[in-house]
């Protein structure tokens, strides 16, 4: 295998098991563990969280930029290190999938989507993308089961619809996606952390895309 610096990200919607996936790639790889900062630093989470789920209207919009200024941090010091990185969630899903639904549910202004945008436009001409991106595609039933299981707060609050709604955005910006290699794996029958061959299989996937076959 190549010992070239690699960024790989991982996508998916809330409760597809990007957080496990990330874990046990670095582990394989050896390489950092990227992840977000409610999994691993809580002075570092969102601090509008609990209130945009009480209020998604009104909180919208901090809430985004908040997530998208931390995304971008960490896409911008993993772009800057020397050492091969794995992501969980990338800065593309912050702007294409939750703020823009945000806005097409009413949930945030067109003017504040505008300037939203206009911050996320700016900050992407700064950023290489990953050299692959996976996405974990999940049915609605194992994502509900797998938020249930690690049972955070703040996800208790998230409206059925809400997580339904995300999935159909999630599925247009990977068919959409073109800034550079994806795959997409079906997690429904899959279980990285009890089962080796199921890891086994997404890092086979892995290893053919980025790699190619004789790595």
């Amino acid at each position: 295998m190549t010992a070239e610096k690699r960024f790989i990200a991982v996508a998916g919607n809330m409760g597809a098991g990007k957080s496990t996936l990330v874990g046990l790639l670095a582990k394989h790889y050896n390489w950092d563990a990227v992840l977000e900062a409610v999994d691993t630093s809580p002075e570092l989470t969102n601090p509008y969280l609990d209130d945009f789920f009480n209020d998604m209207a009104r909180w919208s919009f901090n809430l985004q930029v908040f997530f998208l200024t931390a995304r971008f941090k960490q896409h911008r010091a993993i772009q800057a290190g020397a050492r091969s990185a794995i992501q969980d969630r990338t800065i593309y899903e912050d702007a294409e999938i939750f703020a823009r639904n945000l806005y097409e549910m009413n949930m945030m202004s067109e003017r504040d989507f505008k300037t939203y945008q206009m911050i996320y436009n700016e900050f992407t001409t700064l950023l290489k993308p990953p050299d692959l991106v996976v996405y974990l595609q999940a049915s609605i039933p194992k994502l509900v089961s797998n938020i249930e299981k690690r049972a955070r707060a703040y996800e208790s609050k998230v409206k059925l619809d809400y997580l339904k709604r995300l999935q159909v955005c999630y599925e247009s910006w990977y068919n959409q996606y073109s800034l550079g290699k994806k795959i997409l794996i079906n997690v429904d029958s899959l279980d990285f952390l009890e089962r080796s061959d199921d890891l086994n299989v997404v890092i086979e996937r892995i290893e053919r895309e980025l790699f190619g076959l004789f790595a």
